[in-house]
């Protein structure tokens, strides 16, 4: 009879030790395995059908909206008419991360974005601290750019019929009213509409898309028309603290432009046409920030943006001295900023999807309809989470709050691009940071520096967001991680 009270060596077999609790939180996910599971979900499989074209179009759809019409009037007073400086910061710090995006998404085309760059290069752990941000980024900035929409919707409203919704029933509690009802309503559109499938959803946005690039270059166009040289003299009032904390709000401006990173599993020529479609949208959107903020502080002292989360119309409207300039770009931001609530929606239910089919989070998230290809339940979960939320929370405490969360992911990102070059060099890379590791660093730091600028509210709420991210990990995931039931190290 074998002595049970042996080691295991010493009864007669070899019994692995179970790894201890550090190794187990340093798991990683192999790339091999994150791509071989490409697309597969619980009862069906997600569907290719995005070329470069509609990726690129998602890129800009989720990035260029509420950042520049509606933030801008919260970062202009944090500024002055500096506020273009801190568009060329955070740009620059979107410009280092999203090289490294590009990399990682040529390299693991995969819908789990940095998470999933995460789990191959750093652990688990690591991994699931990026999701939990990537959840604040993407479902909380959902609703903090529905809070947007109501803002323009009302500019059209009363230019149009001369009603507005009741204030009551258009802004949230502590911003004067009690529930914000068209916040929720533009994200149950785009529920609607990517409940249809991503083919169906992609050409939406590709519409959205164009009018609101037709609408900033109309406002470039009229608005500069009002341009006061004098609006620049005392160029930075505030000094470079306010550039800096501008620039974080600003930061917000950018989320997205890594969102065809989530569309790793559905597009059609995903190692070749992601990094070019994340590298493209980033161009395109920073020169139209530069060009829109230059022309709206030369039209309107930067004194004049206080509690002006519709600017831009009010612009228009100011320098032509006609109520229909200003009601036409109203309509075009309704637009705009409904393709940013449909694409950022998109990829949120897409970086669920990968958590859950690692086992992170519930498998309801990983289900696919076997008709529409799109994952319902999912779909339907975010929506009304980040529809509540957007109708209960104001605005600037959300953008802060999604900027954060973006900010830390992003960090990790040019961590793990460094990290994948040291482990795994011979891989094929479609793209390469260039410069590496120098610009992966500096993408780093400048993201290290803008999480410090932000205020110490922003700070408390993402620590207790994490907290709560890390409870749920322990309690859940990491009890369920299909690595921890397969014992892949």
């Amino acid at each position: 009879m074998l002595d049970q009270g042996a080691p295991p060596q010493q009864r007669g077999r070899t019994v692995p030790a179970s790894p201890g609790l550090g190794a187990r939180l340093m798991r990683r996910n192999p790339v091999e395995r994150l791509v071989a599971e490409g697309g597969q979900g619980e009862g069906g499989s997600l569907r290719r059908s995005l070329g470069l074209w509609q990726l690129t179009m998602i890129s800009i759809g989720a990035t260029l909206g509420t950042g520049i019409f509606v933030v801008l009037g919260e970062a202009v007073p944090k500024a002055g008419p500096a506020v273009t400086l801190s568009f060329v910061i955070a740009g620059l710090t979107a410009l280092f991360s999203a090289l490294s995006y590009a990399e990682l998404a040529g390299t693991i085309p995969v819908a789990g974005s940095s998470y999933s760059y995460a789990y191959a290069t750093m652990g688990e752990l690591i991994a699931w601290i990026c999701g939990w941000c990537l959840v604040l980024e993407y479902g909380v900035s959902v609703a903090a750019v529905a809070v947007g929409w109501g803002e323009y919707l009302n500019e059209l409203l009363d230019g149009t019929i001369g009603v507005t919704v009741p204030a009551a029933l258009s802004a949230p509690p502590g911003d004067g009213g009690v529930f914000n009802l068209p916040a929720l309503i533009v994200v149950l559109l785009a529920m609607t509409f990517l409940l249809g499938g991503a083919r169906e959803s992609a050409r939406a946005n590709t519409v959205m898309v164009v009018v609101k690039i037709a609408a900033l270059v109309m406002f470039c166009a009229i608005g500069v028309q009002g341009f006061r040289s004098g609006n620049y003299e005392d160029f930075m009032p505030l000094g470079m603290a306010g550039v800096s904390a501008a620039g974080a709000t600003l930061f917000f401006s950018y989320i997205g432009f890594d969102a065809a990173s989530t569309a790793g599993e559905e597009a059609t020529n995903a190692q070749r046409d992601l990094p070019r479609a994340i590298m493209l949208s980033l161009v395109i959107v920073t020169a139209l920030y530069v060009l829109v903020a230059a022309v709206a502080v030369g039209a309107r002292p930067w004194q004049g943006f206080t509690d002006s989360e519709a600017a831009l119309a009010q612009i228009m409207r100011d320098v032509t001295g006609q109520a229909f300039w200003g009601t036409l770009l109203a309509f075009c931001a309704v637009i705009a900023i409904a393709s940013v609530v449909l694409t950022v929606l998109y990829g949120q239910t897409r970086i669920l999807f990968a958590m859950s089919r690692d086992g992170l989070v519930p498998r309801v998230f990983s289900r696919v309809h076997p008709k529409t290809g799109a994952p319902h339940a999912n779909t339907l979960i975010v929506s009304l989470f980040c529809g509540v939320l957007a109708a209960a929370v104001p605005l600037g405490q959300l953008a802060d709050a999604t900027s954060i969360g973006t900010l830390f992911a992003f960090a990790l990102v040019n961590v793990a691009v460094v990290l994948l070059r040291r482990t795994r060099p011979e891989m094929p890379r479609t793209f390469r940071v260039p410069l590496s590791p120098l610009l992966p660093a500096l993408g780093f730091a400048f993201c290290v520096w803008m999480m410090g600028s932000l205020s110490a509210v922003t700070w408390v709420v993402f620590g207790v967001w994490m907290a709560v991210g890390l409870v749920f990990y322990f309690l859940y995931g990491h009890r369920r991680s299909r690595l921890a039931s397969s014992e892949v190290k």
